[in-house]
């Protein structure tokens, strides 16, 4: 057979797959879910039959089943299944050619006769059933999300929908906290596997990365069991995204926005090509590959012709355009097809892409410290790609997945900033600053049924690739004299005689691969007279990274009393001009060091047992232990200045007392840990101009270790409603914490073990149909929820220098949370109205050093709303979503009177603001169809 006949087969094959109409127009689908009715967890092989006839299937390795070609009209449906009480759903209606959903909960035979038994139940009452049985069996205690919910709200982005979870923050709108804990001390997992960091210069996942339209569903583990990763203390982030779908669909979306703050408002920058409104930096503003190594500069050996070939292959275009700020554009395209086979195998597929380009503008951003007295105005061009291809083959008792996720983000920010240096020196800077970041993460994943029962092998091998490019970031300043403020005739003067890290060019770049695997085995049986399944697996992850950064500067040279003033007055466009360069009176020079580059690598093996155990009908227990061998180095070209290896045993229970069946009791213990990033590691140092602050790691970092302890009553009153009351304690050996050196002007941030700390806490949530007001439709079809956290925690700082605060809660703990919101639906479901409401109490920035205490971020009044309304017989959608209605400033601040409230300025008798802004309303309109 030819390359040719090949070809055509197999576009032949994938046209019939994708495209392919269902014969069966005229006939719907019956599709669902069975599981355990005590532990949640799925039964394979399940006999799924109509009743009255002899047509029939089992469900997958999953657990799922799917049945075809159902007429339309009301049937019976009859679930069997060995050692469970047999069950039988009437009034279960089918509209072709929509699915019909149908999730099943099964209860285990109490004896042999009770095999026998059949139990009866309505569509609606085990659609009720099944929704019980889902919020009562989590193992462990957990808030998540659905992608239904993330329907009703206005979020377009993962970081957005990690809001409304119970428990849950967001940072620079994109890094969560959980528990008011900080990024480090949470840990987020992407379809099973762990997500890296995102970020050059801290441990976090920057979680905006991931559209919200590719999520189906999240999940916020609070407590462990020891199948889940081991770094974290706050909580286990775990996104999956969509698998194969129950039906061909394919829709598109449209959606454009508007800030208050920033569009058709004048915005300043660079031009900009085709690539970047595609989310790619072209090339031209990248290091010339030919360019002189770090050492021949540092040697000052270079000619003058090298020296000059060198300056003239650096980026020069400077020059500022101003346009109008478009308003914010959104685009999505998502794809699904399922294709059955008459063997019961079955082959599916979710294709998405989403694109989204936005111009904000920040304007008149205070910065202040110590001798600074800054206004920024700051423009920012932002463009998203987001691409997800998962598929799927299910065949008998079998499941092989391939899931992929692509995401990049460019950023092209121009920043200008004036005020005043040590009150006398007036300020003009400039900083050019382009930021790529790229994440692919593909996994290939198994499930098995392993002989009879509900035996299963589940089995993972992925590959993330993480990217960090920041090409050509250019930063300078122009002074002069304050006495000089109102004479034209002394103008502004650059400072380009001498470099440092704040006024050169920053070219770098990150890579980071993992790989990983993971296998693990689940089978039930009998313990103690107890219902059990075992769990136990294997798996190892083995991280490798390098990173590279030059700070590289033209520094004026000429000391001609008349050439240099009138140089260093030029404008940007003309101070590093080609003639200039060529002129002789630049030289080229780098300020960075070996240790500003650094390779790395993590290897981490673990194994774990569990036992999941059922006593009688109320009691469960869920406990083992995870071992986890963990090696970390970290080097550049001059040694290995980190090389440590560690061992942990880390035990965990989790007990669940059901004391109705509308209510649980848990209580759980477990140990878990943090690892210092690579960065933290690093010696590597970099200054950020956005905090005015040198950012540098700690080769001596120590892993912390944290011992857990929760307790919660939950009470489910009606389906998809809750109450829930919780408390919980957490103490850190060695914490791992960000702080500030502040001894110099230009102060650097860094990081320390604590000796010890603390945080203890309450968790209040609650979800309520309204009917109990009033039995209206109004009050029917209306639902309020409300979260709320109280977090005190503490942490004692080191002796090794002479802290102003010896004692203050953990850097990002907030002491209160809150999250509330109302829905309601009219038109029958066509007309949703959603409004939110988010709320942090104060909570530290930076940790304070010798001269300065903490900073601290002022709470803000969050409030969003959203309106939709479905037509065109429900298959298209209109949004308009407001964000941030109420448009508070963001302020950073010391609190110098300590009242724990920001007071303004220090010459009130108040407080001194280190950063503060209004970052603007959102509103947009989007319209999605599904054909």
């Amino acid at each position: 057979m030819d390359l040719i006949t090949i070809f055509r087969r197999t576009a032949l094959t994938v046209l019939v797959l994708f495209l392919g109409i269902t014969a069966y127009a005229q006939t719907g689908k019956i599709s669902g879910v069975v599981s355990d009715k005590k532990t949640g967890e799925t039964l394979i092989g399940v006999t799924v039959k109509i009743k009255g006839t002899t047509k029939g299937v089992s469900t997958d390795v999953d657990g799922k089943y799917v049945l075809q070609a159902m007429a339309n009209g009301k049937h019976t449906l009859e679930f069997s299944y060995v050692g469970y009480q047999t069950k039988e759903v009437s009034d279960v209606e089918v509209k072709g050619p929509s699915v019909t959903s149908l999730n099943i909960v099964l209860s285990e035979a109490g004896g042999q006769n009770l095999q026998e038994v059949v139990v009866k139940a309505s569509f609606k009452q085990e659609s009720v059933n099944s929704l019980y049985a889902q919020q009562k069996n989590s193992a462990l205690i957990s808030d998540g999300i659905s992608s239904d919910q993330i329907k009703k709200s206005p979020d377009k982005n993962t970081s957005d929908v990690l809001k409304r979870i119970s428990g849950a923050t967001i940072q620079d709108n994109k890094f969560v906290v959980v528990r008011g804990l900080s990024d480090r001390y949470n840990t987020a997992t992407l379809d099973g596997s762990t997500l890296p960091s995102t970020e050059a210069n801290r441990k976090a996942f920057s979680f905006d990365i991931v559209p919200s339209n590719l999520v189906d569903k999240i999940t916020i583990s609070k407590t462990a069991t020891p199948d889940l990763p081991a770094d974290f203390a706050g909580g286990a982030v775990q996104i999956l995204t969509k698998d194969i779908p129950d039906q061909n669909f394919f829709s598109i979306g449209v959606g454009y926005g508007y800030n208050s703050q920033s569009t058709f408002k004048d915005f300043l920058g660079t031009k900009k090509n085709a690539l970047a409104y595609l989310g790619y930096e072209d090339g031209s503003k990248q290091l010339a590959e030919n360019f002189p190594s770090r050492e021949a500069i540092s040697k000052g050996t270079l000619s003058p012709s090298k020296n000059i070939a060198a300056l003239k292959s650096l980026p020069n275009d400077y020059a500022i355009k101003n346009t109008s700020a478009l308003p914010t554009q959104n685009y999505q395209f998502n794809l699904g097809r399922v294709k059955h086979f008459e063997s019961g195998n079955s082959f599916g597929a979710t294709l998405s892409a989403t694109y989204r380009n936005s111009q904000t503008i920040n304007q008149d951003v205070e910065r202040n410290f110590y001798v600074y007295d800054y206004r920024d105005n700051q423009y920012k061009f932002s463009t998203n790609l987001g691409a997800l291809a998962n598929f799927a083959y299910s065949f008998g008792k079998n499941k092989i997945s391939f899931k992929n996720i692509y995401n990049k983000n460019y950023d092209d920010n121009y920043t200008v900033r004036t005020g005043l240096r040590e009150k006398t020196v007036l300020n003009q800077f400039y900083a050019y600053d382009i930021m790529q970041k790229s994440l692919f993460k593909t996994t290939l994943e198994g499930d098995h049924q392993i002989g009879e029962g509900n035996n299963k092998l589940k089995w993972t091998a992925s590959y993330s690739n993480i990217g960090n490019n920041q090409p050509n970031q250019l930063k300078i300043n122009y002074q002069k004299p304050l006495s000089a403020q109102n004479d034209p005739s002394v103008p502004y003067q650059a400072n380009i005689t001498s470099l440092g890290k704040d006024n050169t060019r920053l070219f770098s770049d990150l890579n980071e691969n993992i790989y990983s695997g993971d296998v693990n085995y689940n089978t039930p049986f009998k313990l103690f007279d107890a219902s059990t399944t075992m769990k136990v697996g294997l798996g190892s992850q083995y991280r490798e990274r390098t990173f590279d950064a030059r700070f590289i500067g033209a520094q004026l040279t000429t000391n001609d009393p008349q050439l240099q003033p009138m140089i260093r007055s030029l404008p940007i466009t003309e101070i590093f001009s080609q003639s200039l360069f060529e002129s002789g009176v630049y030289k080229i020079d780098e300020v960075g060091l070996e240790l500003d580059s650094y390779k790395a690598n993590s290897f981490t093996n673990y194994g774990y047992l569990m036992l999941d155990q059922k006593f009688g009908e109320n009691f469960r227990a869920v406990y083992g232990a995870r071992v986890e061998n963990y090696n970390v180095q970290l080097l550049n070209t001059i040694k290995t200045y980190v090389d440590d290896t560690q061992l942990d045993v880390l035990p965990s229970v989790n007990l669940t007392y059901s004391l109705t069946k509308k209510a649980n009791l848990r209580a759980s213990y477990y140990r878990t840990l943090a690892r210092p990033e690579f960065r933290e590691l690093s010696l590597s140092s970099y200054y950020d101009y956005e905090q005015l602050a040198n950012i540098q790691g700690n080769p001596n970092l120590k892993r912390s270790l944290i011992d857990n302890a929760d307790l919660r009553y939950e009470i489910y009153p009606e389906a998809g409603q809750l109450f829930s009351i919780s408390a919980f304690y957490k103490h850190f050996t060695n914490a791992i914490e960000s702080y500030r050196y502040d001894v110099l002007s230009t102060p650097d941030i860094s990081f320390f073990n604590t000796p010890k700390a603390y945080a203890y806490g309450l968790e209040l949530e609650a979800r309520k149909n309204l009917n109990f007001i009033n039995e209206s439709d109004f009050f029917k079809n209306t639902t309020a929820y409300f979260n709320l956290s109280l977090i005190k925690s503490k942490v004692t700082n080191p002796t090794d220098q002479d802290y102003i605060d010896k004692t203050r809660p953990m850097v990002g703990q907030s002491p209160y949370l809150i999250n509330a919101g109302l829905q309601h639906s009219a038109l029958d479901n066509k007309l949703t109205f959603n409004i939110l409401y988010n709320k942090i109490g104060r909570r530290i920035v930076q940790a304070g050093g010798i001269r300065f205490p903490s900073t601290w971020e002022n709470p803000r009044d969050v409030l969003d709303l959203q309106v939709s309304y479905k037509v065109l017989k429900s298959k298209g959608e209109f949004k308009l979503n407001a964000g941030d209605i109420l448009n508070q400033r963001s302020i950073i601040y010391f609190d110098y009177n300590g009242d724990k409230k920001y007071n303004g300025s220090v010459g009130d008798g108040g407080d001194e603001t280190m950063m503060s802004y209004k970052p603007g309303t959102n509103i947009s309109l989007s319209f999605n169809y599904t054909f």
